[in-house]
Parts: C-alpha cells; structure tokens; sequence
C-alpha cells in the first residue's frame, strides 16, 4: 500500500512541478517606446483563434490617442488577400509603466493581454502575446518576413514556454 501511496505522490508532485513551470510568466521586453510601436503592424504567423475564421491579409493599425492610450484597428481579408475587408476597433493601455511592454486591449466587452516578449531595436518585427500562453503573434512592418527572423522569433516562443508548433502562417498579398 506504501508503494502506490509513493507512485502517487511522486506522479501529484510531477504534475504539481510541470504546473508551477508552466505558469511562470513569459519575460518581456524591458521597454517599449509606445511612439515608435504606433503604425501598421502584419501579421506573419499567430496561434488560431476563432474570431480570426477565414482571416488573410491580417493587419493592426495602431495609433496614439490623446489620453495616452491606444487605438487598435485589426483587420482583414475574408478568405484570400482580395476578399472582403473585416475589421473591428479596440483600445489598449499600458498596464506596467515601467516598460510599457504589458498592455492590456479592450474590444467591446472582451479585454486581453497584449505583451511583448521581442523586438527589433528599429521596431520592424515584434514578437506578442500573452502571459497565459494561449495568443502569439509574429508582426512586422511588412508583409514578409525573413525566414531567418521567422526562426530566431519561433526559438524565442519555445524558449519563453509557448508552443510554437501551433504558430499558423498568414497568407498576405505580395507585395
């Protein structure tokens, strides 16, 4: 009877462990220049979420507003870069003042975390998501991206705890 009272503490406390390094939080970057961050952000690859059904072509819009927050203006093409344009409005807010690289974004009722766990120093490519590890995003200021950079930002997932398998490319007009 000792012995399965032992399998199952040492499997409870393996189960407790691989919980306790999941939930760490990710690391962010340690400052975001919130001016240089605003403009048109495309999407390279993402995790799949419902809401983005049928999405190519995906982008963000970020501009500053005068109470210091942000608007965002995502959207996309239905089905392929020539469809139907989709897009909703949101508003973020930087939650850590010290980095800036922890907002918080608000559409309609729904509001989520936006952090940025890497950065091109020219802001040209970011690496977002969250800290519950459900949402990534690779972004950039152009529709491609090198697939090199591609590598360095998935390595940087995995190593952060996201599965970067589950990374989804996002089809984007050529440019």
């Amino acid at each position: 009877m000792s012995f399965i009272r032992g399998v199952f503490f040492s499997v409870a406390m393996g189960l407790g462990l691989s919980q306790a390094v999941a939930s760490a939080e990710p690391a962010t970057v340690p400052f975001v220049d919130v001016g240089k961050y605003m403009g048109t952000w495309y999407e390279i690859a993402s995790f799949p979420k419902g809401f983005q059904f049928g999405c190519t072509a995906t982008q963000a819009d970020y501009t500053l507003m005068e109470n210091g927050n942000v608007q965002v203006e995502n959207s996309c093409k239905l089905f392929f870069p020539g469809g139907l344009k989709y897009g909703v409005k949101g508003e973020a807010r930087v939650v850590n003042a010290d980095t800036n690289a922890q907002l918080k974004v608000k559409f309609y009722w729904a509001e989520g975390d936006y952090w940025v766990f890497d950065l091109a120093e020219d802001y040209s490519y970011a690496l977002v998501g969250s800290p519950d590890f459900d949402s990534l995003w690779i972004l950039s200021r152009t529709r491609t991206l090198d697939q090199g950079i591609i590598d360095q930002l998935t390595a940087k997932a995995g190593t952060l705890g996201f599965d970067a398998s589950r990374l989804k490319f996002t089809k984007q007009p050529v440019d």
